[in-house]
């Protein structure tokens, strides 16, 4: 079973993240469980959201103490919240974050990718919203789910949003795939 913890700051889609990464494994026949886990938090409070993605049906319902990968869509919580408690070496992290990252930075595992979302998402939404983007290194990274599924999974949450936000969207994974 594969277990994502997704850190990031309200207002960022973290909630979302999750829900998409879910969509798209259900897609693709797999078991899925996405949730999130905050309280009164406001914009910009540090969130979390967590996946479970199996071939198996999934039982447990508790928080992720031990993910096998981890998603940091806001590199200012590596400063502040201990985004890496429960992560061995083992763990894929994808860090939305800048090449200079790795002067101070103190990570547990060895497979670590930095995405450049904050940049993408500034380009193509004009905020940073980074949760769409930072999904397609994750399908680049680890595989788990397709880029089409997460195109797919784009295509039905935004759907009543407006075709603006569904093609917007699918650019950002996209580009983020490719980069």
């Amino acid at each position: 079973m594969e277990q994502i913890r997704i850190h990031g700051r309200g207002g960022q889609g973290v909630v979302t993240a999750a829900e998409l990464i879910a969509l798209a494994a259900f897609y693709e026949g797999r078991q899925a469980q996405a949730f999130p886990n905050f309280g009164v938090e406001r914009t910009g409070a540090p969130i979390q959201s967590y996946v479970r993605l199996s071939d198996q049906p999934i039982i447990t319902r508790e928080q992720i103490y031990a993910p096998t990968i981890l998603i940091i869509q806001d590199a200012t919580l590596l400063n502040t919240v201990d985004v890496f408690a429960g992560a061995d070496k083992n763990t894929r992290i994808i860090i939305n974050a800048p090449k200079n990252i790795w002067a101070n930075l103190k990570v547990p595992a060895k497979n670590i990718y930095l995405s450049p979302a904050t940049e993408i998402a500034l380009n193509i939404f004009g905020k940073n919203i980074v949760n769409t983007v930072i999904l397609g290194a994750l399908a680049k990274y680890t595989g788990l789910v397709s880029l089409e599924s997460l195109k797919k999974a784009i295509t039905e949450k935004f759907r009543d949003k407006g075709q603006t936000i569904v093609d917007k969207n699918i650019q950002a994974v996209t580009q983020a795939y490719e980069k």
